[in-house]
């Protein structure tokens, strides 16, 4: 294939894909739209359009530009006789515009997700109550009262602070995929495959000419490497290190049963997660020797299990909520709201944390009260989801009377995390070095600046998070470590 035939193939490659990837942007938006719950084609349904479209038609541009960086590489190495001929430097600038392209559309995805994620409705679900009574006295009088026990809240903080921990990690280590990209192209040399000249000898005799890079031979190698260590550390996690070692994903929905917490997750207005973390003990709030009891009680199957329904272990569902239901919960939010916003009063501190503890005591009572289904107008049925549901990835049964709560022992309310979107970090992790390297033809300096930036955003999702989970969830910012 010569190189104006392959300019063809890759145009045509470009074209077929990128109308498949309109479909599926598509769906994505009439996804989104069934879980805000809002039937009107209005602007910000065209710009949540615009969005999906620029994430899939960068993973097309992606796929095209490695598919065409590694048939050079391939066939331009792997040739016995000189039959083919890499495509001129001049011919090269229109494959470093498409590596652009997806570089940019990729940063729009990128920043989509990071501002989604950052923006969750989120709050901790305490499901302990009161042991007993206590006496105490009236305020402005030597009277007193009996009134039940207060319940710890550290319980929630502990959670909350664990839950601020996972909102960053990864199926890869960011510095050791780095480090170990830099060894493997510079160390070992696999760089020297970038040269323009048809040996695949990875050590050159310093004396010896060297061939001038080629840009498109320098993106397949430097792809495949970043995608081959990132592929290794993801399979090493996935099958090893999470099964034998530490899986916190999972030891996140155990330490909500450990802590009688369940945790309410809304990624749209209509359509979150809930882990459900009720102790099948009734008590979290209790002493080691109780504690431990409970655990043998529960290891012997003395007690019931701690799924959701009864009889039943599924804790993680992926839930759509009714609109009426959804309208409580911000009415119950509401004071809160208006105290934030751009007309709010100067009340003084004690008032905002006493309106802020009565909000969360009436969420907390509604929202417990309603998964224990008290409330007919808001009641809710629990199911599997079909399987063409989990492969477009939409549901197809609106929540109208009722709310719908989708097990789901995937565990995907990783998908509010940087765990749930690691191929997307990923894929942006190597255009980010790509782009560097293409543009200043140092590996050193590419491998630096994409450390940096994963530093960079890395703090910011941290940051952000924090700081809106705190809005969210009426937990009290100072004890968020």
């Amino acid at each position: 294939m010569d190189t104006s035939e392959a300019q063809v193939q890759t145009d045509i490659a470009l074209g077929v894909l990128g109308g498949l990837s309109v479909l599926y942007s598509l769906l994505k938006t009439a996804s989104w739209k069934r879980r805000v719950a809002s039937p009107l084609i209005d602007l910000e349904t065209i710009l949540k359009f615009l969005l999906f479209y620029a994430g899939d038609l960068g993973n097309v541009f992606f796929a095209v530009t490695f598919g065409t960086g590694l048939y050079w590489l391939i066939f331009f190495k792997g040739q016995q006789f000189v039959s083919v001929l890499l495509p001129l430097p001049e011919q090269e600038e229109r494959f470093v515009t498409y590596v652009g392209c997806a570089f940019g559309l990729k940063a729009v995805q990128f920043l989509h997700k990071l501002i989604n994620q950052i923006s969750i409705d989120i709050f901790f679900i305490d499901w302990e109550r009161p042991k007993g009574k206590e006496f105490k006295s009236v305020e402005g009088g030597g009277a007193t009262k009996r009134i039940a026990s207060p319940v710890s809240i550290w319980r929630t903080y502990f959670v909350a602070n664990e839950w601020n921990e996972i909102q960053t990690i990864r199926k890869i280590n960011p510095a050791f995929q780095v480090i170990a990209v830099l060894f493997f192209l510079e160390v070992v040399g696999f760089s020297n495959l970038a040269l323009r000249d048809p040996s695949s000898r990875l050590s050159r005799d310093p004396g010896s000419y060297t061939a001038p890079w080629s840009l498109i031979l320098r993106f397949g190698v430097t792809t495949a490497t970043w995608l081959v260590i990132g592929f290794a550390q993801m399979m090493f996690f996935t099958v090893f290190y999470e099964r034998y070692v530490k899986d916190k994903i999972k030891q996140f929905v155990d330490l909500c049963s450990m802590s009688n917490i369940s945790v309410l997750l809304m990624s749209n207005r209509c359509f979150g997660y809930y882990i459900h973390g009720r102790s099948v003990h009734g008590h979290a709030d209790t002493n080691m020797e109780e504690i431990n009891a409970n655990f043998k009680r529960e290891a012997e199957n003395l007690c019931g299990q701690r799924g959701l329904l009864p009889n039943t272990d599924v804790q993680t569902f992926q839930i759509a909520i009714s609109s009426k239901l959804r309208q409580q919960y911000d009415r119950i939010l509401e004071p809160l709201t208006r105290r934030n916003g751009p007309s709010r009063l100067l009340d003084s501190t004690a008032d905002s944390f006493e309106q802020s503890a009565k909000t969360y005591h009436t969420m907390n009572r509604f929202l417990t009260s309603t998964i224990d289904h008290a409330h007919p107008d808001m009641d809710y049925i629990v199911k599997d989801k079909l399987l063409l549901e989990r492969v477009i990835g939409m549901e197809l049964m609106e929540p109208l009377d009722k709310s719908i709560f989708y097990n789901d022992d995937s565990h995907s309310f990783s998908d509010v995390l940087f765990y749930g979107n690691e191929a997307s970090l990923l894929i942006f992790d190597t255009l980010f070095f790509c782009v560097v390297d293409l543009g200043t033809q140092d590996l050193v300096l590419a491998a630096i600046l994409t450390f940096v930036q994963q530093t960079v955003f890395q703090f910011i999702r941290n940051a952000s998070g924090q700081k809106n989970m705190a809005a969210k969830s009426l937990v009290d910012k100072r004890f968020l470590t």
